[in-house]
């Protein structure tokens, strides 16, 4: 499938979701987690998730990650440059809805993309060889490409994987994995 029609076919999935069912996917999703092979990693890289998309509630991750004592980094958008920067997420972290109802940082102590060794990464749909279709700005694939080659991309989907995307482009970066309430998929 094309990706405009994947972003219209899971944004529509996603809306018929109750807030119980948000809750109960993304606790089952965090479960699903602890089976990845990620856990020697220091630096994490995580979304907070847009409430108004109905994204995947990255609480129950955060919760896991901070019980481990990892470095959890949390980003900033710039919409004119779609450029993300990073910040160390402290207990001192303001976190501010911007004008798209994103959760970020107000400031921070910022960590450059290079430093991530697992990105957890948001998205519509993905499919079985890793390709992604988020929201068609580009951003995550703008970072990914300045994270290190063997960086961990950690897809989370409430839904399983199409078979194909058909419309990939070079500067699509795949995912290593992802993650859905039923278990991991791992790219091949």
């Amino acid at each position: 499938m094309l990706k405009k029609e994947l972003r219209a076919k899971y944004k529509a999935l996603r809306n018929t979701l109750t807030e119980k069912d948000i809750e109960e996917r993304s606790l089952a999703i965090a479960n699903n987690v602890l089976k990845l092979p990620i856990w020697n990693k220091t630096y994490f890289h995580i979304f907070l998730p847009i409430a108004e998309q109905k994204e995947v509630n990255t609480e129950f991750i955060l919760h896991l990650l901070s019980g481990k004592d990892k470095e959890i980094v949390v980003s900033k958008s710039d919409f004119t440059t779609r450029n993300m920067t990073h910040f160390l997420l402290t207990d001192n972290t303001k976190i501010k809805k911007n004008e798209y109802n994103i959760p970020e940082p107000v400031n921070g102590l910022e960590v450059p993309a290079d430093k991530m060794e697992v990105v957890f990464v948001p998205l519509l749909a993905f499919d079985k060889t890793g390709n992604r279709v988020g929201y068609g700005k580009g951003f995550y694939d703008k970072f990914l490409s300045g994270c290190k080659p063997e960086t961990i991309k950690i897809g989370l989907s409430f839904f399983e994987a199409e078979n194909l995307i058909t419309d990939v482009y070079e500067n699509d970066v795949k995912l290593d994995y992802c993650v859905t309430p039923n278990g991991v998929s791992e790219s091949l």
